[in-house]
C-alpha cells in the first residue's frame, strides 16, 4: 500500500475539471526513457512522476482550457516531456516539467486518438525527431474523406497530412503510425471485418499488409524500442506483429506441460490489462489470471501462471524493470481527496522457477555485446562491425539470430566462430556483424529495396533463436541505426582582419547586374582565415576536403557549387552545357533561387539537385551555350575569374545526392591576384599617339644611317636638286 502525504489533515482540492477515460478497461502509459513517469487511466486518469511512489489527485484540466461537454479522455500519448489528451475531440497539451497546459494549433477537425513513439538511445536529430513525430485522427472515420494532422515538434503545432491515394482507398480508419523501425507510415484500414496496413513509401506502397481479423475496437500498442512490435488487443483477442503490421498472427497460449492453444481465444477469457516492454509481454484477465511471454525473435508464446485473487475494476499492469511486473490498483480515501494506491509486485523469474510450470533451464549462460542500447549511424558508402560474445551452459548449442527490421534499407552479413574457454571449460562464441545499406550488398532486387536517396532508420538486433521461456535477465542486444547523415562529417573552411570594398562587381540580387552603390564587407577572421591565393589567368578549382571528428577522411570527388556570397559576378565557368555533355538543361543558380522561394539564397543541396547527365530527366537541353555551373563529379569544370584582384567569399555545398545524406556545406575564401588594372582611357587614344612617338623615333634613328648609304646619297642629291630648281623658279618670280 502506498500513502503518503496524509499526516497533517491538510486537504488537497481538485482543481479544475477532473478528466476520465472512454474505455471500460483501465490502460497505463509510461515513460519508456523517464522510467518514473506513467499515466493510469481508468474512471479517474492519474498522472505520476515518481512511478506511483506517492498518492496522488485525480489528474485535472484547467476551466480556462474551456471544454465543451464531459471531459472524456479518449487517447494519451508521452512524448518528450510533455503529455498529450485527447479530450472531447479535442487535442491538449500538459508540460508536467513546466506544469502548465495549452491547446494544440492547427486542428480544425474533431480528433480520436494521437499516436507517437519515444527514441531513449541519444539526442542525435535522428532520435529527437522520432521523439516529436505525432498523428492525431478520427477512429472509425471513413479513410477517403478523413482529416490527419501531424506533428513534427511533440504535438504543439498540426499540419494536414497529405497520404498518397488516399482517396482510392476503401474502408474505415483504424489508426495511422509512423514505424520508425521501417521509416514508412502505416495506415490500418478496417473493411467488413478484416483490417491490413497500407504504407506510404517505396517498395512497400505498390502492396498491402496481409489481412487479419478484426474484432471489437483493437487497441495497438507499440513496443518501446523501434524494434517494428505491435500488440493489438481486445477482451477476446490478443495479435502480435513483429513487422510494423507487414504480418499480423494470434498469439499462442499454454496452459500447461502439454496444452498449447493457437490463441486466447480458445483459453476462454477475457482480457482486460495488457503491458509490453522491449523484450517481455503480460495480460490480465478478469479471470484472475496472469499471463506471461517473452518478445524473443521468432515466436512469442505466453505461458499461464496459477490464479490468485489479482483483478478488480481499477485493476492495471505494468512492467517495472525486466522480470517485474506490477498489478496497480488506485484506492478511493474517505477522508483525503487524494487516492492511495495498492501494488502487487510479480517476480516472474521466481514464478517460473516452480516446478509445477517444468520450464525448461535457461540453455544461455552469457549474452553480450558493447553496441546494446546504443545509437549508430551509418552514410551513404558507410560500414559498420559489430561483435558480440556468446557462452551456452556446458553441453549445450546456440542458435543465433541477427535481424533487422527494416531490410530494404539495411543489409547484415555474420560470421561466428569460436573464440577460446572459459575457465570451466565452456566454448566461447564470437558473432561479427557487417552492416552496410541494403542497395550496397548487391544481393537485392532493386524492387526490393528503399529509395538511396531517401534518409532511412532501422534497429538491429541479436538474439539466441532455440533460447526458452526462463531466459528472463537475457534479454536480446538492440541497436539503433541512422541510415542517414553522419553528423561528425564536415567540410572546414580554409585556414588577416581586413575590410573589403567592391565596386560595380556585385548583385545583391544575385542576378549578374551592376549595383547602384558600392558595397563595404567585413572580413570575418575568425570564421574565414586566411585566404587562399589564385592567380586571376589560371583556371581553378577548389580541393574539397571530407573531414570527420577532427581527422582527415578523403578528398570529395563528388559534385558541388559554389555562390559568391556578396554577390560578386566577376567569375565564370570553363564548360558549357554543352561541351560538359549535358542530355538536358542543366540547373543553375538562377532556376535555383527563383523556386526557393522562402528557403533562403543557398538552398542548392543534394534533395533538390538534379544531373543534367541523368538518362531519366526530360528537360530539353534549350540552351546549349550557357556556363555550367556544376564542379567535380565527371566533368572537368573549373572557376575562370576575370581581370581583378581582389576577395571572394564563397559558399560550398555538395550536391551529390549519392556522396551523403548530409548538407555538407561551408564558407570558405580565395584572394585573386596577378591582374594588371584595367585602363580607363580608350583603347585608340592610347595606340595612335604611341604610333606615331614610335615611328618619329625611329625616323630620328634610321634617316641618318641611311644618308651614308648609295641609296642615300642619291636620295640626298635629289632634294638638293629639287631645292634649287625651286630656289631658282622663286627668283624669277620675283623678278
Amino acid at each position: 500500500m502506498v500513502r503518503t502525504g496524509k499526516v497533517f489533515h491538510v486537504r488537497q482540492q481538485i482543481q479544475g475539471d477532473q478528466l476520465y477515460f472512454s474505455s471500460m478497461t483501465s490502460h497505463l502509459i509510461k515513460h519508456p526513457c523517464k522510467k518514473n513517469i506513467a499515466l493510469y487511466l481508468g474512471r479517474r486518469l492519474f498522472f505520476t512522476r515518481d512511478n506511483f511512489r506517492s498518492s496522488l489527485l485525480p489528474l485535472s484540466i484547467p476551466t480556462s482550457m474551456k471544454v465543451a461537454g464531459l471531459p472524456e479522455v479518449t487517447s494519451a500519448h508521452i512524448a518528450g516531456s510533455v503529455l498529450l489528451l485527447v479530450v472531447s475531440r479535442k487535442v491538449y497539451i500538459y508540460n508536467y516539467e513546466a506544469n502548465y497546459w495549452n491547446t494544440s494549433i492547427g486542428i480544425e477537425h474533431p480528433v480520436s486518438h494521437v499516436s507517437g513513439d519515444n527514441c531513449c538511445y541519444s539526442g542525435h536529430p535522428f532520435c529527437v525527431d522520432i521523439s516529436n513525430s505525432v498523428f492525431a485522427y478520427l477512429h472509425g472515420d471513413q479513410i477517403s474523406q478523413t482529416n490527419i494532422y501531424f506533428s513534427n515538434n511533440g504535438g504543439f503545432r498540426y499540419q494536414k497530412f497529405a497520404y498518397e491515394k488516399q482517396a482510392e482507398l476503401v474502408g474505415s480508419l483504424g489508426g495511422i503510425f509512423y514505424f520508425h523501425s521501417l521509416s514508412q507510415v502505416g495506415l490500418l484500414l478496417i473493411d467488413q471485418g478484416k483490417a491490413r496496413f497500407s504504407y506510404s513509401e517505396h517498395p512497400l506502397n505498390f502492396s498491402f499488409g496481409l489481412p487479419f481479423d478484426y474484432n471489437g475496437t483493437l487497441n495497438i500498442l507499440i513496443t518501446p524500442g523501434q524494434k517494428g512490435i505491435l500488440i493489438f488487443w481486445f477482451e477476446r483477442s490478443l495479435l502480435l506483429s513483429r513487422n510494423s503490421g507487414q504480418l499480423v498472427y494470434p498469439v499462442q497460449v499454454k496452459e500447461g506441460p502439454h496444452t498449447l492453444l493457437s490463441s486466447i481465444s480458445e483459453a476462454n477469457v477475457t482480457i482486460y490489462s495488457v503491458a509490453a516492454n522491449e523484450y517481455e509481454l503480460a495480460v490480465l484477465t478478469r479471470e484472475n489470471n496472469l499471463y506471461y511471454g517473452s518478445l524473443g525473435i521468432l515466436s512469442t508464446s505466453l505461458i499461464k501462471f496459477t490464479g490468485q485473487n489479482i483483478w478488480s475494476q481499477e485493476a492495471a499492469l505494468m512492467f517495472t524493470d525486466v522480470g517485474r511486473v506490477e498489478i496497480l490498483v488506485p484506492l478511493s480515501d474517505p477522508v483525503f481527496p487524494a487516492f492511495d494506491f495498492e501494488k502487487c509486485p510479480v517476480n516472474i523469474q521466481a514464478i517460473l522457477m516452480d516446478p509445477q510450470l517444468q520450464v525448461d533451464v535457461c540453455k544461455v549462460e552469457l549474452l553480450q555485446g558493447e553496441f546494446d542500447n546504443k545509437m549508430y549511424t551509418i552514410d551513404m558508402n558507410s560500414e559498420l562491425e559489430l561483435t558480440a560474445l556468446m557462452i551456452p551452459r556446458p553441453g549445450m548449442s546456440l542458435v543465433p539470430l541477427a535481424m533487422v527490421s527494416n531490410p530494404h534499407s539495411l543489409g547484415l552479413q555474420a560470421v561466428i566462430y569460436e573464440d577460446g574457454y572459459t575457465y570451466d571449460g565452456n566454448t566461447r562464441h564470437r558473432l561479427n556483424i557487417s552492416l552496410r545499406q541494403q542497395h550496397h550488398w548487391g544481393r537485392a532486387d532493386p524492387n526490393f529495396t528503399s529509395s538511396i536517396k531517401r534518409p532511412t532508420g532501422s534497429t538491429i538486433t541479436l538474439d539466441i533463436a532455440n533460447k526458452e521461456i526462463s531466459c528472463v535477465d537475457l534479454k536480446p542486444l538492440t541497436a539503433l541505426i541512422s541510415v542517414g547523415c553522419d553528423q561528425e562529417k564536415k567540410i572546414p573552411g580554409h585556414n588577416c582582419f581586413t575590410t573589403v570594398r567592391i565596386k560595380d562587381a556585385y548583385d545583391p540580387n544575385f542576378q549578374g547586374q551592376k549595383a547602384s552603390e558600392d558595397l563595404v564587407v567585413h572580413y570575418h577572421y575568425e570564421k574565414l582565415g586566411c585566404p587562399h591565393l589564385v592567380y586571376y589567368n589560371t583556371p581553378w578549382k577548389p580541393v574539397v576536403e571530407l573531414w570527420r571528428e577532427g581527422k582527415f577522411q578523403e578528398v570529395i570527388q563528388a559534385e558541388f557549387v559554389l555562390l559568391e556570397v556578396n554577390g560578386l559576378f566577376t567569375y565564370t565557368y570553363s564548360l558549357t552545357a554543352n561541351t560538359a555533355l549535358c542530355r538536358s538543361q542543366p540547373q543553375n543558380w538562377t532556376t535555383i533561387m527563383s523556386d526557393a522561394g522562402d528557403k533562403g539564397l543557398f538552398s542548392w543541396n543534394r534533395e533538390n539537385y538534379v544531373s543534367c547527365h541523368d538518362p531519366d530527366n526530360n528537360a530539353p537541353l534549350m540552351w546549349p551555350d550557357v556556363p555550367y555551373q556544376i564542379l567535380g563529379g565527371p566533368t572537368a569544370n573549373k572557376v575562370i575569374f576575370e581581370q581583378r584582384n581582389g576577395i571572394y567569399i564563397f559558399y560550398i555545398s555538395i550536391v551529390d545526392p549519392y556522396y551523403s545524406y548530409c548538407h555538407l556545406e561551408t564558407t570558405f575564401s580565395v584572394y585573386v591576384y596577378g591582374a594588371f588594372p584595367l585602363s580607363v582611357i580608350p583603347t585608340a587614344v592610347i595606340i595612335i599617339p604611341l604610333v606615331v612617338m614610335l615611328l618619329s623615333v625611329w625616323l630620328v634613328y634610321a634617316i641618318p644611317k641611311l644618308l651614308h648609304t648609295e641609296k642615300g646619297l642619291r636620295f640626298k642629291s635629289f632634294w638638293a636638286h629639287l631645292c634649287r630648281r625651286c630656289r631658282k623658279a622663286c627668283f624669277r618670280g620675283g623678278n
